[in-house]
């Protein structure tokens, strides 16, 4: 969507209604939320999801850290296989994995 500015009124209860348009280019549906902040004069509607709190460790700076590293360590292929445990940790003993 090219930038352009579109007019919409607040109804006495605070509320606004975003443009189709705006939704669309922004991937925001009914009941998705989005984060308000007032930088100077405007108001900035961010879209945001709600994460599960048993997956939210992915979302950790450490964790993004490591899955960089072994995108990395995959790409240049610092990978090995192993037909079972036992191959592995010998393999791990030896310093070969």
């Amino acid at each position: 969507m090219a930038e352009r500015t579109v007019m919409t009124k607040v109804t006495r209860n605070g509320q606004i209604t975003l443009p189709a348009a705006v939704r669309r280019a922004a991937g925001i549906h009914a009941g998705d939320r989005v984060a308000v902040t007032l930088e100077r004069q405007a108001i900035v509607l961010t879209p945001k999801r709600l994460v599960d709190k048993s997956q939210a460790y992915f979302f950790t700076q450490a964790w993004q850290k490591g899955e960089r590293e072994a995108s990395r360590d995959i790409g240049e292929g610092r990978v090995s296989e192993h037909d079972d445990i036992e191959a592995l940790i010998q393999s791990l003993a030896a310093g070969k994995a």
